[in-house]
């Protein structure tokens, strides 16, 4: 969901720091391979992802929803030298195609990937984090949040993407097999009022909200 006239929104994008070539292979590939490639972040958005990292320098990174790989080598770009970004996703089949990007940037031997249900998987993962990205089924990022919260280190940021569902989070009726959209308008809701964090949801493609812990 583009909120922005196409015209000023190409403006913005052109604007923005270039993609990287490695990223460009990653998303050329994606869309000529793999199924659903809307669920890439992109260029703009990984662009974003990328300088919010490098702002918070984080030491430790979690991601939920792997999907190819482009999220986790963008949020990368801004890990410190010694740091970790554990990325978790439940379709085995990718690994090897993530594993391929991984290696060939300068980040492959701090990626650890993960493959299973992430509620299973984040209360095994023995570390604190500085920020964690949510960009899996929307159904359970409350439930995600819940299992991510004591894991997060104080004035750690947790980024949740979709979080405007293409704008079905105004709607009161949903259909009967939607159940995204209430699953999002909880979530939107538990972010505002918890208060372990402070929130700003981003008009930013899809809706990209920044929580910070207290």
């Amino acid at each position: 969901m583009h909120f922005l006239p196409e015209d000023l929104d190409e403006y913005v994008v052109a604007h923005s720091e270039d993609e990287p070539e490695l990223l460009q292979q990653l998303s050329r590939e994606t869309y000529q391979k793999i199924l659903q490639p809307r669920m890439l972040s992109g260029h703009y958005q990984g662009r974003l992802l990328s300088m919010i990292s490098k702002l918070v320098n984080p030491k430790n990174i979690l991601e939920i929803g792997t999907y190819t790989g482009y999220s986790a080598l963008c949020l990368a770009e801004g890990m410190q030298k010694n740091g970790e970004l554990d990325t978790i996703d439940i379709n085995e089949e990718l690994f090897d195609f993530q594993r391929k990007y991984f290696e060939k940037s300068e980040f492959g031997h701090q990626i650890l990937q993960h493959v299973g249900d992430a509620l299973d998987i984040i209360p095994k993962l023995n570390k604190m984090y500085d920020l964690i990205f949510v960009d899996a089924d929307k159904e359970n990022y409350s439930n995600y949040f819940e299992a991510i919260i004591n894991k997060l280190n104080v004035g750690g940021i947790i980024l949740s993407d979709n979080v405007l569902w293409s704008g079905k989070v105004l709607e009161t009726k949903f259909k009967k097999d939607d159940t995204s959209t209430p699953a999002l308008i909880e979530y939107n809701k538990l972010l505002k009022e918890d208060p372990r964090v402070e929130t700003v949801v981003l008009p930013i493609r899809d809706g990209l909200t920044i929580s910070r812990k207290l």
